[in-house]
């Protein structure tokens, strides 16, 4: 039942190696302790008192939006379409329109008051240009009760320890892709395992992945995540870590299945959300699955420290690289993203101010060593995004899921890595961002430089630099009862895109329901 209602908005009528070795141990542990928490807590949070949790609220918002884009070659800037939800377009000169609503409503009855609530969402963008398309990033609905929510449709989410706004984007989860269609069940927000002390969230999902791709088709996606909080929630320190795990399975590929079909049923599903191998316990399955693990498994350890100070606030960050088991004999220890944000307190009375500053380094070239060696310690060669089995990789609707920087091959012009999802996922990558004000006027800028070397089976000619930056502004205007003014301008310098200015301008009016 949970694929055919995931499947009535999968494809709107306008819509447009490494399968090896995943530690299967610490997949179950990390299922067994998301599925426990989520489902065992629930009469202990039904009892506590409203201060531990954020209560529901009713409200909703509304929006349209008119947006013109346009690049000196016939391509996008990268910070003009990266981490943008798949909405905006990789080439040439587009004029989009966006209409979205999300809300969330009280359910009646003085029993169920500020318990259970009905929350909703849907966002068109209609994009014109050369290849037009009418895009749905939004389409969902669900019912809570207080922070436990369950949710079907497609729902744009941030996952992970980062800044979403200003960094480079989640490792595995970045919102570069469009929202994947799931039902998806979990808390969204912190809440007390043991008041002042530890809280979690986490959630538990699955869905389908788009029917019809390059290599692959008719992939099911499951995913799932936890993530623990010890300290207060005013305190001074408060330490995060946790997890998220992902898993492309159940499709048709040409590559090492049975006539084409990848283990598929509920019989597999164990093995999908534990890790497990098959060892001769399943029937009708290839030698590869029978000695790797079923699907494609992603994932990535988040940890972080935080620091509420009286005039900022401090948060560091770390995201450790998943995808077969080099990460526990620490081969890829020196893979991962790395970050520091600082948001300033009490900036309101200023004209001029700098919110929030991040810094991050994100560093994907070593991936255990150039070797890869089963029955031993040697786990390298983890060609991140790519995958033997699932060809076309780590990403939906052709855009990469995770991270911008390991880039797809369509978007740029080096030599084909054969029937991969990325030619590019060695790399290195410095960057800088920052938010704040000068009177009415917001703005944001993002500057990154990067270091690129292809794959180890297709390395790129020397170490290909790329420069890409970008600065936006926001500014309220009174036109039509009142909006907002966008522009932003964004560079492409360097050897791995071609060389490209563009600017975007928009605008922005919030309707009132």
């Amino acid at each position: 039942m949970a694929q055919y209602l995931i499947a009535s908005i999968t494809n709107p009528p306008f819509m447009l190696l490494n399968a090896r070795r995943f530690s299967s141990r610490a997949v179950l542990w990390s299922t067994l302790a998301c599925t426990s928490l989520l489902l065992f807590s629930l009469p202990s949070f039904a009892n506590q008192p409203e201060s531990d949790t954020l209560a529901a609220v009713s409200g909703k918002k509304a929006w349209i939006e008119l947006a013109g884009y346009g690049s000196t070659t016939d391509r996008t800037p990268f910070w003009l379409h990266a981490n943008q939800w798949g909405v905006v377009p990789t080439s040439g000169q587009v004029l989009s329109f966006r209409t979205g609503l999300e809300g969330r409503r009280i359910l009646s009855g003085d029993s169920l008051h500020s318990k259970w609530s009905f929350v909703y969402g849907a966002e068109i963008a209609a994009n014109l240009s050369s290849h037009s398309k009418l895009l749905i990033p939004q389409l969902y609905g669900g019912i809570a009760f207080k922070e436990f929510q369950l949710t079907v449709g497609r729902r744009k989410q941030y996952v992970g320890f980062n800044d979403h706004e200003l960094g480079t984007g989640s490792y595995m989860w970045s919102g570069n892709a469009l929202p994947v269609p799931r039902i998806q069940f979990g808390f969204e927000n912190y809440v007390p395992l043991i008041k002042n002390f530890i809280y979690f969230k986490g959630y538990y999902s699955d869905g389908l992945l788009d029917g019809k791709r390059p290599v692959t088709s008719d992939l099911k996606l499951h995913n799932k995540a936890l993530f623990i909080r010890l300290g207060r929630p005013t305190g001074t320190l408060q330490l995060h870590g946790g997890f998220n795990h992902a898993v492309q399975w159940g499709g048709k590929s040409p590559y090492f299945t049975v006539d084409g079909q990848m283990p598929h049923g509920f019989d597999k599903y164990w093995y999908v959300i534990t890790g497990f191998k098959p060892k001769g316990k399943v029937d009708g399955i290839s030698s590869f699955d029978e000695t790797n693990r079923i699907g494609n498994h992603v994932a990535s350890l988040d940890f972080g420290l935080e620091l509420n100070l009286k005039s900022v606030n401090i948060l560091f960050y770390r995201q450790n690289l998943i995808e077969d088991g080099s990460l526990f004999y620490l081969n890829n220890i020196k893979d991962g993203l790395n970050g520091v944000t600082f948001t300033m307190k009490n900036q309101e009375t200023r004209s001029f101010s700098v919110d929030r500053v991040t810094f991050e380094v994100l560093y994907t070239k070593s991936q255990g060593g150039s070797q890869a060696t089963d029955g031993n310690s040697i786990r390298g060669k983890d060609d991140y995004f790519n995958n033997a089995q699932v060809r076309d990789g780590w990403s939906y609707y052709g855009r990469g899921i995770g991270t911008p920087f390991i880039t797809p091959q369509s978007e740029n012009n080096w030599p084909r890595y054969a029937d991969f999802f990325t030619n590019n996922n060695r790399v290195w990558v410095g960057h800088l961002g920052a938010k704040g004000k000068l009177n009415a006027v917001r703005w944001i800028t993002k500057l990154s430089f990067s270091s690129n070397q292809g794959t180890y089976d297709q390395p790129l000619p020397g170490k290909t630099y790329q420069f890409s930056g970008i600065v936006t502004i926001s500014k309220p205007v009174n036109w039509f009862g009142g909006s907002i003014i966008n522009g932003s301008v964004s560079v492409d310098n360097g050897k791995l895109f071609k060389n490209t200015a563009g600017a975007m301008l928009s605008i922005r009016k919030e309707l009132s329901l």
